[in-house]
């Protein structure tokens, strides 16, 4: 009985792992399908319209099923007022910026800046919320960044200046979403993650449109074929299935295992640029890259500690219910 049940937990991780990995490839893949878009003409705005609205019945699907499954307990105004909040900063303003940064970094860039967000949560709850940060935690600060400029200095030599700004529009866009993961970091316990991600992303969705109708009404409507495959395939394959994957794998196997499958999707990143976009692979950009995920190890690394001691200071995986749509 003991074997069986051993054997039992052993499927149930080698699966939750699985599912994490996958998950992260899967939405590094978006930085992918965004480049490709470019090439043929599309722009940011109508991108991101796109995106949100050919996901928003896929995430209300969800909700459905969820809903006939348990409960729901009715939200007050100013619960609604703040998801709304956090649809604008974690799932429509972050993602806007990492679309118009796209426009000026390799996919590989993108997707190594976004991976220190939780970095930037550390340093948002030291600076703003007067949590501590443990010697080991600083180490790592350090290492990360270190990493994003050996990568970028790859980028500069082929992209010229443009590349500083695609940094700094995608690290924005990392800041935007940390303070997201921040604030909803006690939403997500009242609220449950679906409901909360199904709530935001509508309110995400509502301000793509009125975005898209300021700049251009008629742009959703002309774009050609290869745009809405395209956008198709970032809302499912690359938003909406690697949410559920990641959802799953949090329930089996915690955020911390969670956090470090992730590392897969900066490395799957730069290889998918590499076979899609024909963008280099130098030993100067897995040189950073490696720094990156080693810091990120060392911040999931001091989780288990801070969890075990009762320490009052942030941790990388502490928003890991909020799941990411960038």
């Amino acid at each position: 009985m003991q074997s069986i049940s051993r054997a039992h937990q052993h499927r149930r991780y080698l699966y939750g792992l699985s599912m994490a990995g996958l998950g992260s490839v899967l939405f590094s893949g978006k930085a992918v399908l965004i480049k490709l878009a470019f090439t043929y003409g599309a722009n940011a705005e109508t991108l991101i319209a796109l995106r949100m609205l050919m996901a928003l019945p896929l995430f209300w699907g969800i909700y459905w099923w969820q809903a006939r499954r348990q409960q729901m307990v009715r939200l007050s105004l100013h619960d609604q007022l703040k998801i709304f909040g956090l649809g604008f900063m974690g799932y429509f303003f972050s993602s806007y910026l990492d679309f118009l940064g796209l426009q000026y970094i390799s996919v590989g860039l993108e997707r190594i800046v976004l991976y220190l967000t939780p970095t930037i949560v550390l340093l948002i709850s030291y600076f703003v919320l007067n949590k501590t940060i443990s010697r080991l935690q600083w180490y790592a600060l350090v290492v990360g960044y270190l990493g994003v400029i050996v990568v970028f200095i790859q980028d500069a030599s082929s992209t010229g200046s443009t590349a500083l700004l695609g940094m700094v529009l995608v690290f924005a866009s990392a800041c935007a979403y940390a303070i997201y993961m921040i604030g909803s970091g006690e939403m997500v316990k009242r609220v449950g993650s679906v409901r909360l991600v199904v709530y935001a992303s509508s309110a995400s969705a509502l301000l793509s449109v009125i975005q898209i109708l300021i700049y251009d009404p008629a742009a959703v409507f002309v774009q050609i074929p290869q745009i809405y495959w395209l956008s198709l395939l970032n809302a499912s394959l690359c938003t909406v299935i690697p949410m559920l994957l990641i959802m799953i794998a949090i329930n089996r196997i915690g955020s911390p295992l969670v956090a470090q499958a992730g590392i897969l999707g900066p490395v799957s990143t730069i290889f998918m640029g590499w076979a899609v976009l024909s963008e280099p692979v130098t030993w100067i950009q897995i040189s950073g890259m490696s720094l990156v995920m080693g810091a990120m190890w060392l911040l999931v690394r001091n989780d288990a500690p801070a969890k075990k001691k009762g320490l009052d200071t942030p941790r990388s995986t502490d928003y890991e219910g909020s799941d990411p749509i960038n």
